[in-house]
């Protein structure tokens, strides 16, 4: 809608064809309803992608600060809630009609209900729908990637680029909840519910954010986050106590409160179950001042390096974005056009171009699709 809106604005006659019965639905959805349309520390090193600088052009060219102003010309009252992360006070569809409207006064037109059953070029783009057959000379693909599918995502952007022979690359499950085998997912089901605060590490990610235990494994921001950077048998190190040498601090109370109990310290810096839950599987029964300075350090080495190998993800129906898409050294930084098929543009996130969690996906959106815009 943004792509087809600066499109109009420059005098391009535009229509949006859109398969579902209305647009949006993902922004719709995203923030609990409330819509995390942005983030105020939006940066190129903050997106994932095989051509890790493809994304700096478009993130230069229309900036968070750029929809910021768009939002705040349509009135529509939002706030900060955490690490830069912006939502709408109230539904995310003021997001939808802003949109629209913005469409409506270029003179776009936006068709919904219409799905696409044929694409060819043999001079000019042919589509064709059940309403009838269009013709064009620019087609961009906004369609997103295969996550929730429920709300009808699909691959047709993915299948159309292989059509034209533009490359995409492998895809997987970015954004989304971990799951384990039976050893782990013991343990994690009894603590389902239970979040704090930690340190996550896979690979070259890190993030400091809350981690949640579920019955199926881990979730929360934390692991959202390192999720995108996850590969198979790859470990995930995690860190339930970031501010503190674990070794030290345990050390520390053995020698003050020789006589207190490992599961009442802990809980002093974890909460309760979990607490509980470490001291009883290391049958850490007697009083912290009788344990050996060897099993605190087995302990710590726990709280500050919890090592585990997740067997899975909860896959593209949980999953908030795809990782992975059309091959970005196939496309033009400055257009999203394919360099091989003139006219042919591929925006949003079915490049590969995957944002970090809180905002950074939809920013990736509108720089994406105002540039394909100022270009078709």
């Amino acid at each position: 809608m943004l792509c087809a809106a600066r499109a109009g604005r420059r005098g391009r006659r535009v229509l949006v064809i859109e398969h579902a019965d209305e647009p949006g639905k993902k922004i719709l959805i995203s923030g609990g309803g409330r819509c995390n349309f942005t983030n105020l520390h939006c940066a190129p090193d903050r997106f994932l992608s095989a051509n890790p600088h493809f994304c700096r052009s478009a993130l230069a060219r229309y900036t968070q600060h750029d929809f910021i102003a768009l939002v705040a010309k349509h009135g529509i009252p939002f706030h900060e809630k955490t690490l830069g992360q912006l939502f709408c006070d109230g539904s995310a569809r003021a997001i939808v009609a802003m949109l629209l409207a913005e469409c409506a006064e270029a003179g776009v037109e936006v068709r919904c209900g219409t799905a696409l059953t044929a694409i060819a070029k043999p001079d000019r783009f042919r589509l064709t729908t059940a309403q009838g057959d269009i013709a064009a000379d620019s087609l961009v693909l906004a369609t997103g990637g295969l996550s929730i599918p429920k709300l009808g995502a699909t691959g047709f952007a993915h299948q159309v680029a292989r059509q034209f022979r533009v490359g995409v690359t492998q895809t997987r499950p970015g954004l989304v909840p971990l799951t384990f085998g039976p050893g782990d997912l013991a343990m994690m089901r009894e603590l389902s519910g239970v979040a704090v605060d930690v340190s996550v590490t896979c690979g070259p990610g890190k993030f400091r954010e809350a981690l949640l235990f579920t019955h199926r494994g881990l979730s929360g921001p934390a692991i959202l986050q390192i999720s995108s950077y996850w590969r198979e048998r790859m470990p995930v190190v995690i860190d339930l106590l970031p501010d503190t040498d674990a070794d030290a601090w345990l050390r520390s109370e053995k020698r003050a409160r020789p006589k207190a109990l490992p599961k009442t310290i802990l809980a002093e810096m974890l909460p309760q179950r979990l607490a509980e839950q470490l001291a009883a599987a290391r049958l850490l029964e007697q009083r912290i001042g009788e344990l050996a300075d060897s099993t605190l350090a087995k302990l710590a080495a726990a709280l500050n390096r919890w090592t585990v190998v997740p067997s899975g993800t909860e896959g593209f129906a949980k999953a908030e974005v795809t990782v992975g898409g059309v091959d970005a050294a196939a496309l033009s930084s400055k257009t999203m056009a394919a360099t091989a098929v003139p006219g042919l543009h591929f925006v949003g996130e079915a490049v590969d171009v995957t944002g970090w969690l809180g905002g950074y996906n939809f920013q990736w959106a509108w720089s994406s699709g105002w540039a394909a815009g100022e270009a078709v």
